[in-house]
């Protein structure tokens, strides 16, 4: 049965008399609150205590990439990695969170400005194991089997047919067919190749596929290894060519982290971005001192999507962006 659409009889204007609608169907709503009990479930069994921390706060991690959402109070989480850290600092042990996160101007068939996270912390870990329960995770929700993993040269050479870590610029600039934009750094044509030419290759492989040893460049807050050459203890999770999981070996070095901080503020002065109030109080717990962790963080809306067939978040968001 249709639902008629009302005549506008009041004085406030609308831009389509249709976005009162949800946009996820019942089967969307329904899918979501699988999924959700799933996790929930998951790490009960393995005794990992769901927390709660802020989504708004004084402070923010500065990232180059990433802009958090200001309002009168402060900023609206991107993750709820640092303030989970300190938790883990105090003692809390393994730990898991499912919020809300928030990041400006992030919209897409695969992004929306507000999304839902689940974040989780496994103190004694190494990243080893987090990657064996990230994968154990996903193919259990998406009811798939399957397994494959590559290091980040690996994956390159196989899938684009260049050594990310030796070719030059111009070299790397060849595996991509047609115009780029104007001005890419190295990482930034890396990341473009990633992008174009080896996550749609993954899409290919069944299961999940397992990215690892990132550029030592795209370490954030995770460990590096010096190598030769450096890579970053840091490892992704794709199912049909989607990212899910983007996990760490958990830096707890304060003066290592506090500099990577900095630097990520002064390239974003340099972008002519906004530099943003780093969180003494995460700092100050890694001086007292955090265990040696594994983390990981888990896009909830695209994991709902991959478990229902859906292509687009939006079929899995009550209120998307553009209903919000």
């Amino acid at each position: 049965m249709s639902i008629p659409v009302p005549a506008n009889t009041s004085n406030v204007p609308r831009i389509d008399p249709e976005t009162w609608r949800p946009a996820a169907s019942p089967d969307g709503w329904a899918a979501r609150a699988r999924v959700l009990r799933q996790i929930r479930e998951f790490f009960f069994a393995r005794g990992v205590l769901e927390v709660e921390t802020p989504i708004l706060s004084r402070f923010a991690a500065p990232d180059a990439s990433l802009d958090p959402i200001g309002c009168a109070l402060g900023y609206l989480s991107t993750s709820p990695e640092t303030a989970m850290k300190r938790l883990v600092a105090a003692g809390s042990g393994s730990i898991y969170q499912i919020t809300r996160a928030f990041r400006a101007g992030e919209s897409g068939p695969l992004h929306n400005p507000e999304f839902t996270m689940l974040e989780w912390y496994r103190p004694g870990w190494n990243w080893r194991e987090l990657i064996d329960e990230s994968v154990t995770l996903a193919l259990e929700v998406l009811g798939t089997t399957g397994r494959h993993e590559f290091t980040f040269a690996e994956a390159f050479t196989r899938f684009a047919g260049i050594d990310p870590f030796a070719d030059d610029w111009a070299t790397l600039r060849n595996a991509l067919p047609g115009p780029i934009p104007e001005g890419l750094e190295r990482l930034e044509l890396l990341d473009l190749l990633l992008t174009e030419r080896v996550e749609p290759a993954f899409a290919a492989l069944d299961g999940v596929v397992v990215l690892t040893r990132f550029p030592a460049e795209r370490a954030a807050m995770a460990i590096i290894d010096s190598g030769p050459p450096a890579t970053a203890l840091r490892f992704e999770l794709y199912a049909r060519g989607v990212e899910l999981v983007n996990g760490y070996q958990e830096l707890t070095d304060p003066d290592q982290q506090e500099a990577r901080l900095l630097e990520a503020n002064a390239k974003r002065a340099e972008a002519g971005k906004l530099k943003l109030p780093i969180d003494g109080n995460f700092l100050d717990a890694l001086r007292v001192g955090m265990p040696k962790t594994a983390g990981a963080a888990l896009g909830v809306d695209r994991l709902v999507m991959l478990a229902m067939g859906a292509g687009r978040l939006a079929e899995v968001m009550a209120f998307p962006e553009d209903r919000a």
